[in-house]
C-alpha cells in the first residue's frame, strides 16, 4: 500500500520533471517538518480525534518517505532499507516472541547492548540532541541514575531545588540568571523523575490549566482586559479557580 505513495515521491523529487520545491529539499531543511508532524500526531491522540489522527500519521509517514527518497537521491539508502532495519531492530529486542527465548534480557539491557555494539561508550551516548528540553533532561537523568549517579531519596533533591532557586535570587547579571534558571529546571526535573512523574506531562497539564483559566479571566473581562488593574484581574482569576472546582 505504500507503493503509491513512494512513486509520488519519486515522481516529486525527479529532477528534470519534478517539483520545484521538493526538488531542493534536504534533510536538515526537512527535519523541522518532520518534528512539527509528530507533535500534530501527539495532538491528534490528546484531542481523541481519531479522523485527524489518521490524516496526521499519513503526513508523519510522508516525512518518512521524504527523506528516504532524499536518502536514495544521495546513494545512502532506500525505503526498503529502512522498513528492513526497524523490523530487524524489533525481532532483535523481542527475543521471546520471535526468538524462542522466554528469558530474554529486558527492553533497556537490549538497547544497551546495541549502543555498545555502535562504539557509543557513555551511558548518556544515544539520547537524541532535538529531544524538548525537559524529556531530554528525564532522560539524561534516567540514564545517568542507571550506573549509580543518583540522589539517594526525594529530600536531597528537594533540597537541591531549593539551593537553585537560591542562587537564581542571587544571580546578577542576565548570564548569570539564565544559567541559573537552567539549573533550576534540571533540578525540578530531577525532582519529577523521583516521583516517577513525567516533568513533560506535568508541564503540559500545566500549560493547559493556565490556559483555561486565562480564557476564563478574558471572557469575565470582556474587551477591557488591558484597561483593567491586576488586583481586578487577580479576582476573575481566583473565580476561575473556584469555576473550576464546581464542574
Amino acid at each position: 500500500m505504500v507503493d503509491p505513495l513512494l512513486k509520488i515521491m519519486r515522481q516529486l523529487r525527479d529532477p528534470e520533471t519534478g517539483c520545484e520545491w521538493d526538488k531542493v529539499q534536504t534533510f536538515q531543511s526537512i527535519a523541522p517538518y518532520t518534528i512539527e508532524e509528530s507533535y500534530e500526531v501527539s495532538d491528534a491522540i490528546e484531542r481523541n480525534d481519531m479522523d485527524g489522527l489518521k490524516d496526521e500519521l499519513g503526513d508523519l509517514l510522508l516525512q518518512v518517505v521524504f527523506h528516504s527518497q532524499i536518502a536514495t537521491d544521495g546513494g545512502y539508502f532506500e525505503f526498503s532499507d529502512v522498513v528492513a532495519s526497524i523490523c530487524a531492530k524489533m525481532e532483535r529486542r523481542h527475543p521471546h516472541i520471535f526468538g524462542g527465548d522466554d528469558k530474554s534480557p529486558g527492553w533497556e539491557e537490549l538497547k544497551a547492548t546495541e549502543r555498545n555494539e555502535k562504539g557509543e561508550e557513555s551511558a548518556l551516548d544515544g539520547v537524541a540532541i532535538a529531544l524538548p528540553a525537559l524529556l531530554r533532561a528525564q532522560k539524561i537523568q534516567t540514564r545517568a541514575a542507571r550506573v549509580g549517579f543518583d540522589w539517594p531519596d526525594v529530600k536531597q533533591v528537594m533540597d537541591k531545588v531549593d539551593e537553585e532557586l537560591a542562587e537564581v535570587k542571587e544571580a546578577s547579571t542576565p548570564e548569570d540568571v539564565e544559567e541559573e534558571i537552567g539549573d533550576l529546571l534540571f533540578a525540578t526535573v530531577n525532582l519529577a523523575r523521583h516521583h516517577k512523574i513525567s516533568a513533560e506531562d506535568a508541564l503540559k497539564r500545566a500549560t493547559k490549566k493556565f490556559t483555561t483559566r486565562f480564557e476564563a479571566v478574558e471572557e469575565l473581562a470582556g474587551n477591557d482586559m488591558k484597561k483593567l488593574p491586576l488586583e481586578q484581574l487577580e479576582k476573575f482569576w481566583q473565580l476561575a479557580k473556584k469555576e473550576e472546582k464546581t464542574v
